[in-house]
């Protein structure tokens, strides 16, 4: 099982996600229950408004925020290696356990090995929202 880890015992936010300024992140999977804050703090951190799910641009992180009922985990984590730059992290925003919309973290293991990609840590990011980073295998 992948190591936990909790934001607010980070120095900070960009150290938990390595994001910085200048980098394209895409966003997949907005809906109105996302954590404002926490998509707040992390186009501040890049200093950019997050790119939506249509963009062509290749990027340097993915967000996915995904809840039970969303579809197949599996294949919206294939859906975000097609414009991701080579090695960077997908970022899985689950909501935590006994929120609506939970999913289990073995659920996201799985469907991760399945897509070609590993856990690497989870992340407590906001009072509601998990965050589980992912690598590719080929790293």
């Amino acid at each position: 099982m992948a190591p936990s880890a909790d934001a607010s015992s980070t120095s900070n936010l960009s150290e938990v996600l390595n994001l910085t300024t200048g980098q394209i992140v895409q966003e997949i999977g907005y809906d109105d229950d996302v954590d404002l804050d926490l998509r707040d703090a992390i186009e501040d951190m890049i200093g950019e408004d997050l790119e939506d799910e249509d963009t062509q641009e290749i990027v340097d992180a993915v967000i996915l925020w995904w809840r039970e009922g969303d579809g197949d985990l599996t294949d919206a984590m294939v859906d975000t290696l097609r414009n991701i730059d080579s090695g960077a992290p997908v970022w899985v925003f689950t909501p935590k356990a006994g929120r609506t919309g939970h999913v289990n973290p073995a659920e996201v293991q799985d469907a991760a090995e399945t897509a070609g990609l590993r856990v690497m840590s989870s992340v407590s990011l906001a009072p509601e929202w998990t965050g589980t980073r992912l690598a590719s295998r080929t790293l």
